[in-house]
Formats: structure tokens, C-alpha cells, sequence
């Protein structure tokens, strides 16, 4: 009985091997093609950033509701003026404090409870944890906080230079300027205190809008 040479014995190897791959061809036939869909659509789900001009145009208008806070805040500090004097502590320092304390208040009840002070509802603007749910207590109060850290620089500036009442609200100006726009160094255009507390101002307003 003759040999299979070696050709006929690479003939069936051949026919085994085409028989394989035969059902892995048509397998791979039948899977979807890989398209940029899906990235696409995940990137799309990131909240927008509001602009930072209509931030500055929202804490403006937030000054302005601020003021009424501050003088319902005022007449609580006069109510109870007498009883302070008594204590010792009715000295600019104890009306500072009692008016940072209000603000702080104002601020982190506001966030927690829906992410938006009042300011920030006629803005359409939100402030929200970085995985989208609302701030805690804790963390709208260090927002509030790390809020503040432009001040103690501009203010040693300020006493620096010797700059008194007009001059030194300019310098305190300048700092609140400057540490606004350190959000251009975001690649999301987030405040520094929104980084440091691991929070986000989203811009809720619709793309057409």
C-alpha cells in the first residue's frame, strides 16, 4: 500500500484547518462592528460648566439678595447688643464673625438642600458632589470655607502696601479677581474650592436654550 506523499498530507491538513475556521469566520462575521457610539454617548453625559461670566453675573445678583441677609442679620447683632457689651465682645471682630457665620449658614443650607441658592435658580446653575448627588453638610460647609482662601493673601497685600478704605477694597478685589480666574487652569473651568472640595457647578439650562 503506497505512502501518502507530502503533498496530499498538507491537502488535508489544509481541509481540517479550513473546516475550524470556517464557523470562527462566520462568528466573527456576525459580531457588530465597534464603533465610537458608545464614547460618544458617555462623554456626552458630562454636565456642562457654566460659564465663567455667568458665574460672576450670578454672584452678583447674589450680593444683592446677600444685602437684605446681612441687614436682617444686623438687627439680630443690635437686639442683642446689650447683652454683648455685658460679655465683653461688642468689638468689630464678634459683628465680623456673626456675619460670616450667617452667610455660612445661608450658603450651606441652600446647597444641601438642593444644590442652588436662590441666586442660583433665576442662573440656572447647580452645585453638586463630582458622582452628581447633592453635598453633604460637611462638604457644602468646607466649600463655603475654601471659598475664602483669596482673602487672607489679598488682605496681607493690602496691609502690606499700606492701603486703607478705597485702595484696599480694590486690593481685595484684585485677589477675588484673580482667584476667579484660576478656573481657566481647570480643563472643566471649576473653581479652586470646587477641586479642593470635590464639588461641581453644572449648568442646567437645555443646549438650545
Amino acid at each position: 500500500m503506497p505512502l501518502p506523499g507530502p503533498t496530499a498530507g498538507r491537502q488535508g491538513v489544509q481541509r481540517a484547518v479550513g473546516k475550524r475556521s470556517a464557523p470562527i469566520a462566520s462568528d466573527l462575521r456576525a459580531m457588530p462592528a465597534v464603533t465610537p457610539t458608545a464614547t460618544t454617548s458617555q462623554a456626552s453625559t458630562v454636565p456642562a460648566t457654566p460659564t465663567v461670566r455667568r458665574r460672576l453675573t450670578c454672584m452678583l445678583y447674589e450680593c444683592v439678595l446677600l444685602f437684605g441677609v446681612l441687614m436682617a442679620s444686623t438687627a439680630v447683632y443690635v437686639f442683642a447688643r446689650p447683652l454683648l457689651q455685658r460679655l465683653g465682645i461688642d468689638d468689630p471682630l464678634t459683628i465680623q464673625l456673626w456675619s460670616f457665620l450667617v452667610l455660612g449658614a445661608y450658603f450651606t443650607w441652600f446647597w444641601q438642600r438642593s444644590g442652588q441658592t436662590l441666586a442660583m435658580q433665576t442662573w440656572r446653575i447647580r452645585l453638586e458632589t463630582l458622582d452628581g448627588k447633592r453635598p453633604s453638610w460637611s462638604q457644602a460647609a468646607l466649600r463655603f470655607v475654601l471659598a475664602w482662601l483669596w482673602l487672607p493673601p489679598a488682605a496681607a497685600v493690602g496691609h502690606g502696601l499700606g492701603l486703607v478704605k478705597g485702595p484696599f477694597v480694590g486690593a481685595l478685589a484684585v485677589g477675588l479677581l484673580i482667584w476667579v480666574m484660576l478656573a481657566w487652569l481647570d480643563p472643566r473651568r471649576q473653581f479652586l474650592h470646587d477641586r479642593l472640595a470635590r464639588t461641581r457647578l453644572v449648568d442646567l439650562r437645555t443646549p438650545n436654550s
